[in-house]
């Protein structure tokens, strides 16, 4: 009997995939729980989901994605199990949303388009605080694959750009340089580029000090997850004017956003739809699977986080 894989959502673009990677090898069998408790006790000793190996989880907010925070990894750890993301698959989609939060904050085009929409035209005061990106000072904070796209992406526009990282990556552009102090390297920015994954030692890791630490009048652009950043103190350096703009594509309590972000008719707001595109969604779908088939024939599997490695 074919060991069996159990689907915790829906394989909407990858289907075909999956009959390719994983007929013959294991039987899918589709989650029925209706809740969490009747979901645990599935998975107890004599239920419906006892005896699988393998299962293929897709979140219900953020779905599959490189971010992994709504797992237990340790949880998972202690009791032996890998926990695996799809890495490399989002890189381009959440790179490219970066960059339009980008250009839109300095550029202030979504108060343009909202104003249009709503019957003006050229909103007053939009040529006094919009910003060219050429010759700006912009830093990638966390130069994993997102943020190497994002480095490559926005070089054409002529800026000056920095990263920090836990360690100098050596696929970085020779000319993005690597700046290894935090606060040396927040100092000189016009623009941070947040790029870091959740966990415990980064949630709120731009805080108070961060972001006071950064140029009056700089932006911030976030397309990681919400929390890595003190929302509160984002806020507060926007009312204030510390923060001339943000572009967020994340939230800290999602789906709920700040009504005081709302009203800020100067930032530029999305609802998390950073991968939410065709081909990025097929690649998650797919490489989700490819972990389960190498986990399945060679007994590891590819892709795990560092947690579990």
């Amino acid at each position: 009997m074919a060991p069996k894989v159990l689907l915790m959502g829906e394989l909407f673009w990858a289907g075909p995939d999956a009959e390719e990677l994983l007929g013959g090898i294991a039987e899918l069998v589709p989650m029925e729980s209706q809740s969490r408790e009747e979901f645990f006790q599935d998975c107890a000793p004599g239920g419906r989901y006892s005896d699988i190996v393998g299962i293929y989880h897709e979140h219900l907010s953020d779905k599959i994605g490189a971010g992994y925070d709504s797992v237990g990894v340790k949880a998972a750890k202690a009791r032996g199990i890998g926990v695996s993301n799809t890495p490399g698959a989002v890189d381009k989609a959440t790179a490219i949303t970066a960059v339009f939060l980008l250009v839109a904050t300095m550029r202030r085009f979504s108060w343009c388009e909202a104003n249009l929409r709503a019957g003006g035209f050229n909103p007053p005061g939009v040529e006094e605080s919009a910003r060219d990106l050429s010759g700006k000072t912009v830093g990638i904070l966390g130069m994993g694959g997102i943020g190497l796209k994002m480095a490559n992406y926005i070089r054409p526009f002529g800026c000056n750009l920095l990263y920090h990282n836990r360690r100098p990556n050596s696929l970085a552009p020779p000319d993005v340089k690597y700046v290894s102090e935090l606060y040396e390297f927040l100092g000189q920015l016009d623009v941070l580029m947040v790029s870091i994954p959740l966990s415990e030692k980064t949630r709120g890791f731009v805080g108070v000090k961060e972001i006071r630490t950064m140029k009056k009048g700089s932006i911030i652009v976030n397309t990681a997850r919400g929390p890595v950043i003190d929302e509160e103190a984002m806020i507060k350096a926007l009312q204030d004017g510390h923060l001339g703009s943000v572009g967020l594509d994340v939230f800290t309590k999602e789906p709920e956003v700040d009504q005081r972000l709302k009203d800020m008719k100067h930032i530029t707001l999305l609802p998390h739809v950073g991968t939410e595109n065709q081909e990025a969604r097929r690649k998650m779908e797919r490489t989700a699977l490819v972990n389960l088939k190498e986990f399945l024939t060679t007994g590891t599997g590819p892709n795990l986080v560092p947690e579990c490695q």
